[in-house]
């Protein structure tokens, strides 16, 4: 019976500073295998690609494996979604057109199983830095999008992978990945503070931040951080006993 909703984030595959992607790209088609005939609803919400630059007629080579298995879940009736990252911010009309999966551009509330979810990849939500926001800015501007559009796609791919490694090798150096308190968490500081004008939000649910956290905020809200799929394996599980994070282990 197909009564279960999923989410996951920041898997980065193509990451150039990972040796393991094919590797990760199996596991992952081998854990959609093994929800594919429970799940109603899967919520890949952002860097699932570590960078994805999509042209009118030519898409990122590679990730065949993941592409096929989420185009069979699509056709046997799993509803696919896919909110954009700041790895894959750049995505057209493929995954819709070729795959059904819905894209989400912003921030999203929805209501599902009878419950309010507040769905964000999370790197445009809550506080930001100045030089974060012009960056951004930037990366989401239709106007630079054009200009990028003139540029070949074999320098483009070549500089999108060379930057999104130095990106991730610098993050690592900083060690991210490691939660920093309720105080200083800027998506926990978000959602207590839209909480105050939305009381009736249930769940926030975030990537972005390749941590793996289950908080209460209120007697009725919680927030979830997906964790990633780079050491942590990891993702939440929407069923007739909850909202869950749980690991893939095999």
């Amino acid at each position: 019976m197909r009564d279960k909703v999923y989410f996951l984030s920041d898997v980065h595959l193509g990451a150039c500073a990972f040796s393991d992607d094919k590797e990760r790209e199996r596991k992952l088609v081998r854990w959609l295998t093994s929800i594919q005939n429970e799940a109603s609803d899967i919520y890949l919400m952002g860097d699932i690609f570590d960078f994805w630059y999509e042209y009118k007629y030519i898409i990122p080579k590679g990730y065949t494996r993941l592409l096929g298995k989420l185009a069979e879940l699509s056709d046997s009736g799993v509803k696919l979604h896919f909110f954009i990252g700041n790895h894959d911010i750049w995505v057209g009309d493929y995954f819709e057109k070729e795959l059904g999966m819905k894209v989400y551009l912003h921030d999203e509330v929805q209501e599902i199983n009878g419950k309010r979810f507040y769905l964000a990849h999370g790197h445009r939500t809550g506080y930001r830095p100045f030089m974060v926001k012009v960056m951004h800015y930037f990366f989401h501007a239709t106007w630079v999008r054009r200009l990028y559009n003139i540029v070949h796609p074999t320098i483009n791919y070549a500089f999108g992978l060379k930057w999104s490694k130095s990106n991730r090798l610098y993050k690592h150096k900083q060690d991210e990945a490691q939660y920093m308190g309720e105080d200083k968490e800027h998506l926990v500081q978000f959602a207590k503070k839209y909480l105050q004008s939305n009381p009736d939000i249930d769940y926030f649910i975030f990537g972005h931040r390749h941590v793996m956290l289950d908080l209460m905020l209120t007697k009725t809200a919680r927030i979830l951080y997906l964790g990633d799929w780079i050491s942590h394996f990891s993702y939440a599980v929407l069923d007739n006993e909850g909202l869950r994070l749980e690991m893939y282990e095999e």
